[in-house]
């Protein structure tokens, strides 16, 4: 769970038809943030995520923070 999640969570409860928008613009903003952390740590020599064709950063937003269902 991430931090906006987390928030999200504590401050709307089940409660949030009323900031839809704005709820998914910020978990949009945070995973753009988190892929591109990501990358940039991909790119250092020093690590390792094996290539599956797909985008490996996205893979690893779903695999670490996508909520499950």
């Amino acid at each position: 769970m991430t931090a906006v999640q987390w928030l999200i969570e504590q401050i709307c409860g089940k409660h949030t038809d009323a900031w839809k928008k704005e709820i998914e613009q910020a978990l949009e903003m945070e995973k753009e943030q988190i892929e591109d952390a990501f990358n940039a740590g991909v790119n250092s020599e020093d690590f390792f995520y094996p290539s599956t064709g797909k985008l490996e950063c996205e893979i690893y937003y779903n695999e670490t923070y996508k909520p499950s269902a």
